[in-house]
């Protein structure tokens, strides 16, 4: 059971960090391009309107990306993306420090999820919390329940 349990916790977080690796190759896309036209673009495939709040909000960040700024999220989600990685390798191995990183890792992210629920409740946001609080919670009490004795 701990096998597969873990082994689904390292997919989740490997699906996580190839989310966030593709996420930072769109950025290096668009490096030295017209990404106001790309976010208009994407704007107008998913039929949104751009006057409404959220597309805009996203059209104005649009606005101020320019080539070194794409860079640095480019750079910034690689890292994140490695982070999430470096877990999914080491709990598939059964690696004890995975446990923990991860463990670690997921718990930072309990509170900043708990204060955007705060904020407004939608079906995302809850089961990004529902997964977080299960992938920390399991873990924790696995590592509990195989604590080492002391030397």
């Amino acid at each position: 059971m701990r096998d597969t349990g873990v082994r689904m916790v390292a997919a989740v977080e490997a699906a996580k960090g190839l989310l966030i690796l593709a996420v930072g190759a769109g950025f290096f896309s668009l490096i030295h391009r017209d990404v106001q036209a790309a976010a208009e673009h994407v704007v107008r495939a998913f039929h949104l309107d751009p006057a409404s709040r959220t597309p805009r909000i996203f059209l104005d960040l649009a606005d101020q990306l320019d080539s070194s700024r794409l860079q640095l999220l480019a750079l910034g989600a690689a890292a994140y993306a490695s982070l999430h990685l470096v877990q999914a390798i080491g709990l598939w191995r059964g690696k004890r420090w995975a446990e923990w990183l991860t463990v670690v890792a997921g718990s930072i992210y309990i509170p900043v999820e708990l204060y955007e629920l705060w904020k407004g409740v939608t079906w995302l946001k809850l089961g990004f919390l529902a997964v977080n609080v299960a992938i920390v919670a399991y873990l924790a009490g696995l590592l509990y329940r195989t604590r080492r004795a002391p030397s």
